[in-house]
């Protein structure tokens, strides 16, 4: 997982974990709870859409790698 996830994409995993938990202790279990669990959602998804993105890519050059030591051969 480390090559998936650089060093700026971790610290933005923790700042978005710890902002969520300090608006759950700050707001309490309250209406605006709500919106600060979709912001965490939406920030989960957004990280995990670029954690396949980064998957896919890695695989897409292994395939065309593949292609290019055929097409020497």
């Amino acid at each position: 997982m480390k090559k998936h996830f650089d060093a700026p994409t971790v610290i933005i995993i923790i700042i978005t974990f710890v902002l969520f938990a300090i608006a759950l202790f700050v707001k309490g279990f309250t209406h605006d709870l709500l919106l600060e669990a979709g912001v965490f959602l939406i920030s989960v998804k957004l990280i995990l859409l670029g954690y396949k993105n980064s998957v896919t890519n890695s695989k897409l050059l292994e395939e065309l790698q593949e292609i290019k030591r055929r097409l020497k051969e």
